[in-house]
């Protein structure tokens, strides 16, 4: 590996100019070329040294971290025309080893950018790029699934629609992403069987977990590993982090809202034997129906910038969470989504993913008032409740209707 990896480093100083000589044994070998060749080209112009997959490259015993550390702290600091722009897709190695070390390349990140998954708009301008004609409520389906991974979304091909591509790359025969899971985990962190640990176990509870429940359920200690596990999944984007309405910070939770886990791990790791029709087929079957409604809480979970808008309240200091009023709540929150606003008033989000408008009935009436009234017996006499809907189309009116201050629909959450 270390061979390989030193030589593809060779061929690309090559193509840049390097004149041939011999190959390096090693990657201080490696770095030292890099500066003949960066002197031989300097003209004092802007020279630029892009990087990719720094944690590929740092295999066991490679020696590549402090090589790269004596590129930068003896030579390359020193130039003032010089940028090195370094990436990588394991979160884990960039934290530990880049924006949070403590040796040679302590405090010598000049700026980190994360790269997040897109939002639905950024999905829908992704598309449209692509010539790929979906509807808003198809490219919410879509993010239920895949999530905004660009990676993942250049895999669905125009001609078929939306149930024929999910079929293709994760039930077909040959299932680009049927793997994907595993690979994934894989490429992306030191310790990936505790990691995927970690979100299996999270997939379990809709609500989430504290971290002693971690612990305790997956038999591990409670201390620095752990605490380094979950902000690298954190950073990832694979979880969400909140404090439950009404609990302290020492309750904090970590929610599973990455989709395509979720997704893989509902129905992909599940199958027991192969269907390679198996989304198109029960695309509009209970199951699927109501693992959409869960999918959705999580879109809204992973938009609430774009609620807020809709709402009106960009501006308003807030923090988002579910509830229940039960301790260990294995179905899930009572209430979907709660945002507890500055200005003395909480949302309490119903999310909902229909094909229509929305209809309350009676029944759906009673239960709505009772949730408020539990929810305003939980909080100050100075603080509003405000019963707010998040769906896909809108809200059918009736003489029901009125049980809901604000109506969110998927078009907002596009914004």
């Amino acid at each position: 590996m270390l061979q390989a990896q030193l030589e593809h480093f060779y061929n690309s100083l090559k193509l840049q100019g390097l004149e041939p000589c011999e190959k390096p044994h090693s990657w201080l070998d490696a770095f030292l070329l890099l500066e003949k060749l960066l002197q031989e080209r300097d003209d004092g112009s802007r020279q630029l040294v892009f990087l990719d997959e720094l944690p590929w490259m740092d295999t066991p015993r490679s020696g590549f971290l402090r090589a790269f550390e004596g590129f930068w702290n003896t030579w390359g600091c020193h130039r003032k025309n010089l940028m090195v722009i370094v990436c990588g897709s394991a979160n884990s190695w960039i934290l530990d080893r880049l924006i949070n070390n403590r040796g040679g390349l302590y405090n010598r990140l000049t700026f980190a950018v994360r790269l997040s998954p897109f939002t639905l708009s950024e999905c829908e301008a992704f598309f449209q790029n692509s010539r790929i004609q979906l509807s808003r409520y198809d490219i919410a389906q879509s993010y239920m699934i895949f999530g905004g991974i660009p990676y993942y979304l250049g895999y669905i091909e125009p001609e078929l629609s939306l149930a024929q591509n999910v079929d293709n790359l994760f039930f077909s025969r040959n299932a680009i992403l049927k793997d994907e899971y595993d690979r994934l985990f894989d490429s992306m962190f030191a310790n990936p069987e505790t990691i995927k640990a970690i979100v299996r176990l999270l997939y379990t509870r809709n609500a989430g977990f504290t971290r002693k429940e971690i612990a305790a359920k997956l038999g591990i200690s409670d201390g620095g590993r752990l605490t380094e596990h979950l902000k690298a999944l954190l950073a990832s984007d694979f979880l969400e982090k909140y404090v439950p309405f009404g609990l302290s910070r020492r309750e904090e939770h970590y929610k599973l809202t990455d989709p395509f886990c979720l997704f893989y791990l509902h129905f992909v790791q599940k199958q027991r034997e192969r269907n390679e029709h198996f989304w198109a087929q029960n695309v509009t079957s209970q199951p699927v129906v109501t693992w959409r409604g869960y999918a959705f809480e999580n879109v809204c979970f992973n938009h609430v910038e774009q609620i807020k808008k809709a709402l009106g309240i960009s501006g308003v200091i807030t923090s988002s969470s579910a509830w229940s009023k039960e301790s260990d709540d294995e179905a899930g929150s009572l209430i979907d989504l709660l945002i507890s606003r500055r200005d003395n008033v909480i949302n309490m989000c119903e999310i909902k993913f229909y094909s229509g408008d929305f209809i309350v009935n009676k029944d759906y009436y009673r239960t709505l008032l009772s949730r408020q009234e539990m929810l305003s017996q939980h909080v100050s006499r100075k603080i509003s409740v405000h019963s707010t809907l998040i769906t896909t189309f809108g809200l059918k009116r009736n003489e029901y209707s009125g049980a809901f201050t604000n109506v969110v629909t998927l078009d907002d959450l596009f914004v």
